[in-house]
């Protein structure tokens, strides 16, 4: 049976994702400007692990009461296939983009969890003249640089993750599926414990697992390309002409859950107008991992949240 969110199709279908491991980091800076500086640098190559090794991604914005040193910050959140890549790529990406940024700061996110080196192998750069201070259970260090003193954090600390929950939007015209795939990432914006990695939070080039040439692990999805429909086995209809994907890395299944529930709603817009065809998921028979998000379980579940005042107010109505 299919399902409709205002007349858009929902295809009976999973979303396909695997294990990662993240971090979340926190970095300070003396005003808004400078702190946006080090963020776009550090989360910069960092769309898929495909070949940036990493993905990143701006969690949210954090005033002066929410950072540990009362200045104006932002967390991001990076994950890695492994916990190697993981403490390789915090090292470098504090060390050369946010080391090097104005009046930055770095602090952990995560105070729980295995750790990983954040000021205890930047402070080298000190070249001897860093220093360390203990406050209460945690370590940081004060690393001379020319503007003052880079303060950071000894460890932040890593915890199992989740990586490539998606939805693939699919319209009549690119208009209709750019917006549409716009309202969805504006929408999975606030939420915590979530990115959407890649450009703008969208995907245009989705990937399937391997390829017919030997040195590729992934090559494009062309059951989802318009202009591939007549010569290979589509997935899309003759009036679907554009597709877009957006990807969601989170730090639970509930948090993915959520992101996909809101951008999915959010995607189908609120006029039966919209320009899509459906909305359908990206997966490998279960053959990439082990997570498994169902769309129509996921759609049953927001309109059952959205509408579930209205069913007590009548059922209460009813029994009175």
């Amino acid at each position: 049976m299919r399902k409709f969110v205002n007349d858009v199709a929902i295809r009976n279908t999973f979303a396909e994702a695997f294990p990662m491991t993240a971090t979340r980091l926190i970095i300070t800076a003396c005003n808004r400007k400078w702190v946006n500086h080090a963020i776009n640098s550090i989360t910069g190559f960092a769309t898929s692990v495909i070949a940036c090794k990493l993905e990143a991604g701006l969690e949210q914005n954090l005033d002066e009461q929410q950072t540990p040193d009362g200045r104006p910050g932002a967390a991001v959140l990076f994950f890695a296939m492994s916990a190697s890549q993981l403490e390789q790529q915090v090292r470098d990406r504090i060390g050369q983009c946010v080391l090097t940024s104005p009046s930055s700061a770095a602090f952990a996110g995560i105070d729980q969890g295995k750790p990983v080196p954040m000021g205890r192998v930047l402070r080298y750069f000190g070249d001897g003249f860093q220093i360390s201070k203990q406050i209460g259970k945690k370590r940081y260090w004060r690393i001379p640089v020319m503007d003052g003193e880079f303060i950071c954090e000894d460890v932040t600390y890593r915890v199992n993750a989740i990586g490539g929950g998606n939805f693939l939007i699919i319209a009549r015209e690119y208009d209709s599926a750019l917006q549409a795939a716009e309202r969805a990432v504006e929408a999975i914006a606030p939420l915590s414990d979530v990115i959407t990695p890649f450009p703008g939070g969208i995907v245009r080039s989705g990937s399937k697992v391997g390829s017919k040439y030997k040195a590729l692990i992934a090559s494009t999805n062309e059951c989802y390309c318009p202009t591939l429909r007549g010569l290979v086995n589509s997935g899309l209809s003759e009036n679907s002409n554009a597709v877009l994907e957006i990807v969601i890395d989170g730090l639970s299944v509930e948090a993915i859950d959520e992101a996909m529930r809101v951008g999915i709603a959010a995607a189908c817009g609120d006029s039966a107008d919209s320009g899509l065809v459906e909305i359908t998921a990206s997966n490998f028979g279960g053959k990439l991992g082990k997570f498994h998000f169902h769309l129509h379980e996921l759609v049953i579940w927001s309109h059952l949240r959205f509408h579930w005042p209205m069913l007590l107010t009548t059922m209460w109505m009813s029994i009175s």
